[in-house]
């Protein structure tokens, strides 16, 4: 198949990008504290070995998305434990959260731009044998490049807005092409499925959500015992991945039900740590005490808002909280994943915008085990009701536990098609 018009200008306008784009992203991880050796890792330039033998590449762009392919990354390491595991990510915030939980001998390195520069580097040193990409990463050089060498490619969790795929399907050629070398697709909806079926991809199948699989949730006993012994018996709910616009609902919530409740503690932890100056600034004017994990004070400092302005640690507030709201969801952002908070028994809020987990969210609501709401009094006179009525949380969250899929069989499934297509074609390339 030759590459079409488009493809060949998509890929003159990339090469005339990538300096921007290179200095961009180098800059960005260079602030986020990462070292300058590690941020040339996005120009291909690799900072760990490549083992003997067979290698599974596992992309996800940020924390949710390289989060999500772990338990694939774990089961395979398991079931597979002679073929390597490389996962890559683009944000420094992804790099913090997936660090500590990969299995054991596993990599992480930061992913390589679209270009044919730092794609060749990369594919030079590392030399994959199966490319997994998480979601909705299809980048054309990368899927060209991948094609060229035979690399097959998997989707995983593939997710595809109808605005996306009417691009896509805008150029029908273009989509066959740089399409051509995905040999499994595995969608996390009907709508996705349907969508890569008709650019061709005839391996699109609809699976499980990956990231309903949820492994057991796993909070150190000390620290669970500290934050525990810290609240002093107060009642907490937590206000999990908030984004710009939502801090005031939250906010304006929590000064509302704090009349009713008023040893009340919000734990709020944004999206995104680096926002948590201008969070600061709203909680002062909100006329709330505050206290910064950032900074090291605990929740024994009895403040009103504790801002847990840190990576990794949503696990330990879900524990602590009969009830979470979830962010993304009053914003335009498409929501967050429910199962998370669902797995840890937390009776779930919500707002009316989760387009990225559309079916998850209505499996939810359908058995009754979150609750939509529009607004700061909604919110206020839910939580108020949750926390007068203890018991209806407690129902919340038991209608949720069977929705959190183990998926073990699909995950055993999943892991076996991804070692198959590895392994055809490690024989393949020492022939």
């Amino acid at each position: 198949m030759r590459p079409t018009a488009l493809f060949h200008l998509y890929r003159a306008l990339a090469a005339l990008a990538l300096p921007f784009a290179a200095r961009q992203v180098v800059n960005k991880l260079r602030r986020a504290g990462v070292s300058i050796d590690r941020a040339h890792e996005r120009l291909g330039h690799a900072t760990a070995r490549r083992s003997y033998g067979p290698l599974v590449w596992c992309h996800g762009a940020s924390v949710g998305e390289a989060k999500s392919v772990l338990p694939v990354m774990a089961r395979m390491a398991r079931d597979y434990p002679d073929i390597q595991l490389l996962l890559t990510s683009g944000t420094a915030t992804s790099a913090e959260a997936v660090g500590p939980r990969l299995p054991t001998g596993a990599v992480h390195q930061f992913g390589p731009l679209d270009g044919r520069g730092p794609l060749d580097r990369f594919l030079k040193h590392w030399r994959p044998d199966a490319c997994v990409l998480v979601e909705s990463e299809l980048w054309p050089n990368l899927l060209d490049q991948c094609a060229r060498r035979e690399i097959p490619v998997a989707l995983l969790n593939a997710r595809l807005s109808d605005k996306s795929a009417q691009g896509w399907k805008r150029f029908p050629g273009t989509a066959a092409y740089v399409l051509r070398g995905i040999r499994m697709a595995h969608c996390q909806d009907q709508r996705s499925r349907d969508h890569l079926r008709d650019m061709g991809v005839g391996a699109a199948t609809r699976g499980v959500n990956l990231k309903s699989i949820i492994g057991p949730v796993s909070v150190p006993r000390t620290e669970l015992e500290a934050a525990r012994s810290g609240l002093s018996n107060r009642p907490i709910w937590v206000a999990a991945s908030t984004h710009p616009g939502e801090e005031e609902v939250v906010l304006a919530a929590h000064k509302a039900v704090l009349a009713q409740h008023p040893g009340l503690c919000l734990v709020l932890v944004p999206r995104h740590p680096d926002r948590a100056p201008g969070i600061l600034s709203l909680i002062k004017a909100a006329g709330l005490s505050v206290s910064r994990r950032s900074t090291g004070n605990s929740l024994a400092d009895g403040s009103q808002v504790y801002l847990a302005d840190t990576m990794g640690e949503t696990d330990l507030w879900y524990a602590l909280s009969p009830v979470v709201f979830l962010g993304g969801s009053l914003s335009d952002v498409g929501g967050h994943t429910p199962f998370e908070p669902a797995a840890a028994h937390c009776a779930i809020l919500h707002g009316p915008h989760y387009a990225n987990f559309a079916e998850s969210y209505a499996a939810f609501q359908a058995a009754d085990a979150s609750v939509q709401i529009e607004d700061a009094a909604a919110m206020s006179q839910t939580l108020d009701m949750l926390l007068t009525h203890p018991s209806r949380a407690a129902q919340l969250a038991a209608n949720a536990r069977p929705l959190v899929d183990k998926g073990d069989a699909a995950l055993d499934r999943l892991v076996a098609d991804i070692a198959d297509l590895a392994q055809e074609h490690a024989e393949n390339r020492h022939g």
